[in-house]
């Protein structure tokens, strides 16, 4: 049964999607069958994986059913499913999603039913996978919570600036005190991801250490992400994997390593 896992920060702009994308991408290449589930309106994994589909050629390939269609119809979600390469899929959303909330109140009595609808929908195939990444906004609201209630593992990612700190640290207390105390979710924070800024290396270390000693050496990352231009780049115009190319191949190292670190830590 699949693992359902969530990088997230309140804060944005740290690079969430982009590592959902490429940790996904690259766990995939390791011979994963990997799902990814884009849960944000803005539709920005989406457009990334569109693009790096469209790009390796052949027909263009277009939204035919979007998430919400799929919630409105009933449909089993991987139903509308698009096939990135031989094991990651995609469920993708569009605007549409902003009316999530409001189906979720008309259509569920409680609260408590509202919370769990996304993880009964996600449940119906678990055993197709053996990774379901879920990309959300940095946002709290019930759209959101159904997320996180959904997920067996959040990892947090930091990037090193004193905001994201703090984003990270309201993010734990509500994970906690709302999630898992109030609604009884199971799931559990595997470890903080720090994304560095490599042009601010003293900020760097001193939002590490501070990280370190709040959260606790073992609940970092060994595995660190830096700020490289060629991830700015796919973002634009979709993934690139150009084995011959030194910052296509930097890129990839990086998020395999991440990767690797993420299925070591389920297995221990």
């Amino acid at each position: 049964m699949a693992q359902t896992l969530s990088f997230l920060n309140f804060k944005g702009g740290v690079g969430k999607t982009s590592t959902t994308a490429l940790v996904s991408y690259n766990m995939a290449k390791l011979g994963h069958k990997v799902l990814v589930i884009d849960l944000d309106p803005q539709a920005n994994i989406t457009s990334l994986f569109l693009k790096t589909l469209n790009a390796g050629g052949g027909d263009v390939v277009t939204i035919t059913k979007s998430l919400m269609s799929a919630i409105n119809e009933d449909l089993k979600l991987t139903d509308i499913a698009i096939k990135i390469n031989d094991n990651l899929d995609l469920i993708p959303n569009a605007v549409d999603f902003s009316f999530y909330n409001r189906y979720l109140d008309s259509k569920l009595d409680s609260e408590a039913q509202r919370i769990a609808f996304l993880k009964s929908k996600i449940d119906a195939f678990k055993d197709d996978y053996d990774y379901i990444f879920l990309d959300v906004p940095p946002t709290i609201s019930l759209p959101n919570d159904t997320a996180f209630y959904a997920c067996d593992q959040i990892i947090v990612v930091l990037q090193t600036q004193e905001r994201s700190l703090s984003g990270a640290e309201v993010l734990l207390e509500y994970l906690q005190t709302t999630i898992i105390d109030e609604f009884g979710s199971k799931m559990d924070v595997m470890g903080i991801l720090p994304v560095l800024t490599k042009r601010k290396a003293a900020v760097d270390a001193e939002i590490l250490k501070a990280a370190t000693e709040e959260f606790g050496e073992e609940n970092i990352f060994e595995n660190k992400i830096t700020t490289m231009e060629r991830i700015k780049r796919m973002d634009l115009t979709g993934i690139s994997d150009n084995t011959s190319d030194a910052w296509d191949k930097k890129v990839h190292e990086a998020f395999a390593g991440v990767a690797n670190e993420i299925i070591e830590r389920l297995a221990n």
